[in-house]
């Protein structure tokens, strides 16, 4: 009877926590991949695979996970979160050909950070699905100019990176990711 108890405690627990996951935002699932392999169909997948990990790697966090840290001298989650935002921006800078500047973001609340994430990599995958020349987007560091291969190594290998982390930890916290994404298909079992 307690083993009854506990299933069906841990699918009413699944079932609340897709019923709160945000639609609205891109990358609740992975959109229909391209027929055409190129440069930026390619690369824009890398960024929608990121954004489909982010999005369920971050769904429904709450304080107790924002605030874990692996040990006093690691950043916490949220601290993470606040980097993979950052990650974001060069990614989408680079693709609207700007520069990157420092910027601050330690005021924005997680939902804030989680959304303007989301839509940063929504624009710079559809830049670069429409792209056959993806070299033109570089990675503008004040005067410098880097190629695009280092976003491919750069931001986006380290935020994907930082995906598995914040996966791993809430974990941790007790809160792990919604076990109906499959992440190789890039959907959700509803």
């Amino acid at each position: 009877m307690k083993n009854f108890a506990l299933i069906v405690l841990f699918i009413i627990s699944m079932v609340s926590s897709a019923q709160t996951a945000d639609k609205s935002l891109p990358y609740y699932e992975l959109p229909e991949y391209s027929e055409n392999f190129t440069a930026g169909t390619v690369a824009a997948r890398q960024v929608e695979a990121l954004g489909f990990r982010y999005y369920w790697a971050t769904n429904n966090l709450v304080e107790k996970d924002l605030a874990y840290k692996s040990d006093k001298d690691a950043r916490s989650v949220d601290e993470t979160i606040e980097h993979i935002l950052n990650l974001s921006y060069v990614i989408v800078n680079s693709t609207l050909k700007k520069p990157n500047e420092k910027t601050d973001f330690s005021q924005l609340d997680f939902e804030a950070k989680r959304k303007q994430t989301l839509i940063n990599l929504k624009i710079a995958a559809d830049i670069l699905k429409q792209s056959d020349d993806i070299s033109q987007f570089k990675i503008i560091l004040g005067e410098r100019e880097v190629p695009f291969w280092n976003a491919i190594n750069g931001p986006i290998a380290d935020a994907i990176w930082h995906c598995g982390q914040i996966a791993s930890f809430r974990r941790i916290t007790g809160n792990p990711i919604n076990p109906n994404v499959n992440h190789f298909m890039g959907t959700v079992k509803e």
